[in-house]
């Protein structure tokens, strides 16, 4: 931290007193960050958010009197401002934290990542890390809030075929890479595929593994593709999604005639499970020119190896651009390095994969 960037003011919203204690200690330990509350509940979280003013709150979901969902969705009405939601590793709380991410949280943090983990220091350090490129981004995080509604859903974009704008690459296949924001971002996405994409698509989204569970099937109920949490050994086929599940690597093996879906643990030096790079980098091996990338909000650079071996196959790679992202930083790390072929906001996405079929 320098002189001149501003200490990070935040509020912790949580019913369980180890927790509070907890978190303020672990985001504490940043000089550049103050937790300047906490609050018990719900109710009382919405309060101070209105007196404080906290550049981001964190948000546990299970809490007495008013629960994590409903305050969200009163801090959204009257006092909009970055909440980072803590969710249990179940069904339910997988659940929870999708509905929380359409309502316009940015993000979440495990419960079970807590501070009581054997693997603290990575933990704590991705969330700081998580937490400043957040508040950095916080007027257009905000902006992108209120232009498209808290559900964080854009208004459904037409990207008709322009005169000229003609494809000089047959895609056989789609990958998508994305992490921080990415849940939002792909439900703007895979539900505007047409039913009849003539490709399949592989997303890889940084999440746990119920909770690409939980993605799978509500992408599932609101698309005209078939999307499914992939399984070692699924055939690849046109007009289906297959999501990377949480804690596993999926990769692909292609033949003359078949080609399948292979998900297992994959490299133990892999800080990711599953990561954007093993899988494009898999894609491009085995589809050569015929690949379309997309690189998506996140933190870090996480996809940028897999897009620079799609682009040197002779693919195309497609980049979310800085206002629409959540944080921009897989986005940027492809467009620092020249890989993107094109720079869209999320609402245009969908279209342009349409185009080039």
């Amino acid at each position: 931290m320098t002189a001149t960037e501003p200490i990070i003011k935040i509020l912790v919203v949580d019913d369980s007193a180890f927790m509070r204690k907890a978190l303020s200690m672990m985001l504490e330990s940043d000089p550049g960050i103050k937790v300047i509350g906490t609050a018990r509940d719900g109710e009382e979280g919405v309060e101070k958010v209105r007196r404080l003013k906290p550049d981001l709150v964190t948000m546990d979901i299970e809490m007495p009197r008013m629960d994590g969902l409903t305050a969200l969705r009163e801090i959204m009405l009257r006092n909009p401002v970055p909440v980072l939601m803590i969710s249990s590793l179940t069904t339910d709380g997988a659940g929870a934290t999708l509905d929380a991410l359409e309502m316009g949280a940015v993000d979440f943090i495990p419960k079970q990542l807590s501070y009581v983990s054997l693997d603290i220091v990575k933990i704590k350090d991705e969330m700081l890390t998580k937490i400043k490129d957040i508040a950095q981004r916080k007027s257009a995080i905000m902006a992108g809030l209120m232009r498209f509604g808290a559900a964080g859903r854009e208004p459904a974009a037409t990207r008709p075929r322009r005169p000229g704008h003609e494809h000089h690459v047959k895609v056989d296949i789609v990958t998508v890479g994305a992490s921080t924001g990415g849940p939002p971002a792909l439900q703007q996405i895979i539900p505007r595929l047409p039913a009849n994409l003539p490709a399949a698509t592989l997303v890889v989204q940084h999440m746990p593994a119920t909770f690409t569970t939980s993605l799978a099937e509500r992408l599932n109920g609101l698309s005209r593709v078939t999307v499914k949490e992939a399984e070692d050994g699924d055939p690849v086929e046109p007009g289906t999604v297959y999501i990377a599940p949480g804690g596993k690597q999926m990769t692909v093996w292609r033949t003359a005639r078949t080609a399948h879906i292979i998900v297992e643990d994959g490299p133990p030096d892999v800080l990711y499970r599953p990561c954007v790079n093993v899988t494009m980098n898999s894609v491009a091996r085995y589809y050569g020119a015929n690949i379309l990338a997309v690189i998506l909000t996140g933190m870090g650079s996480n996809g940028l190896e897999g897009a620079r071996l799609v682009k040197k196959q002779g693919g195309v790679v497609i980049a979310q651009d800085e206002q629409t992202s959540v944080v921009f930083g897989m986005p940027k790390a492809v467009i620092d390095a020249h890989l993107a072929d094109c720079i869209l906001p999320v609402g245009e996405v969908a279209a342009e994969i349409a185009s080039y079929f």
